[in-house]
């Protein structure tokens, strides 16, 4: 039977705060709900609305949880371990920085940072399986990163070096992901290492085309990058497995290109938009995601340097809602075909004795 692109859905992680309706669980989904989601995407990392250590260890928790939706009218579409799996893998220049996304209590220990990045995704695939979930959105990290541009010219193995190690990190947790039957679906963004078509095929070959490496879908880091996010959706369908739904614009002029030189991002000429004020052709997306069977979720992952996030979320769903093709289940000109004849389809093909 034709299935259809479930939705709309919305990540939180960018609406939580410490301010009702947006301070708890309950109180966020009911929002949700109310402005026409079906669907949330929980950030695991935000303590006022999820507990990823008791979701992992107790199926109590995880009910409770997936009740407070219930009730909402909403279901939960993935978790999210984006800052954890940041954490998997990180250059020392990024050190103090990406420090903020763990406990302080390994602030400036980078083996520990990572043991407990390690340890939180595990979690997540034990959580998620708890909850009935089947893919989980993520970070690859970054090794490599630093050295994109290759200025100064880089040694010979070196891109191959940061790979196989991002291999060596990520294939024990995929592997504990595939024995809770999870998906782990990165999202290909720049500062990762894996941040197009082509650095996705270099880590799926790392991690020998592993069965649980997956794609979470998001044109806007593609339109920034000029890459072709249509024809990434024909070459690399088979992997996605999620999809964050955002918008993005590339306005170059003769002071800035794709890189925008260090301008903020109101300023940038390559930044994102809220749904519908930027250049992604979602018609297409949705129409070629449809075309090849994908089923899950469509996410909304507001991010918009001006455009408030309330009136983001607000117009977010309804321009969703419009775009999700339901499948067919039939041809549009069945009503001038015929039933099967194998002797009349010999005669029109002249094949007759």
């Amino acid at each position: 039977m034709p299935s259809s692109i479930k939705g709309p859905g919305l990540f939180l992680a960018q609406f939580a705060d410490d301010h009702a309706p947006f301070n708890s669980l309950a109180d966020i989904t009911k929002w949700a709900a109310g402005l026409g989601y079906k669907g949330v995407q929980i950030p695991t990392f935000d303590a006022r609305l999820f507990d990823l250590d008791k979701a992992a260890d107790s199926q109590t928790y995880c009910d409770e949880v997936a009740g407070i939706c219930a009730e909402a009218g909403v279901e939960i579409t993935e978790l999210s371990t984006h800052l954890q799996g940041q954490l998997v893998a990180v250059h020392p220049a990024y050190d103090l920085a990406f420090d903020a996304f763990a406990p302080e209590a390994v602030h400036g220990n980078p083996k520990a940072r990572q043991a407990w990045a390690v340890d939180q995704m595990k979690k997540a695939a034990k959580a998620s399986r708890n909850l009935g979930l089947d893919v989980s959105v993520s970070f690859t990290g970054s090794l490599a990163f630093p050295y994109l541009y290759p200025w100064p010219q880089r040694p010979a193995g070196l891109i191959e070096d940061a790979f196989a190690e991002l291999a060596r990190r990520w294939t024990p947790i995929l592997d504990v992901y595939d024995e809770h039957g999870v998906d782990v679906a990165y999202e290909i963004h720049p500062g990762e290492d894996v941040f197009d078509g082509a650095t996705w095929e270099q880590f799926l070959q790392a991690v020998g085309g592993h069965p649980r490496a997956a794609i979470n879908y998001d044109p806007s880091h593609f339109l920034l990058q000029q890459l072709d996010y249509l024809a990434f959706i024909d070459l690399y369908h088979d992997r996605i497995r999620a999809f964050h739904v955002k918008d993005a614009e590339f306005n170059p002029t003769g002071r800035q290109g794709v890189y925008s030189g260090y301008a903020g991002w109101v300023d940038r000429a390559a930044r994102f938009r809220s749904l519908g004020d930027g250049q992604v052709d979602f018609a297409g997306i949705f129409s070629k995601l449809a075309q090849y069977g994908y089923d899950s979720w469509a996410v909304l992952e507001w991010e918009c340097s001006l455009k408030s996030p309330e009136q983001g979320a607000a117009q977010g769903a309804p321009f969703i809602s419009r775009h999700i093709i339901e499948v067919t289940g039939k041809a549009f000109d069945d009503f001038a075909g015929a039933a099967t004849d194998q002797a009349r389809n010999h005669a029109m093909l002249g094949l007759s004795s």
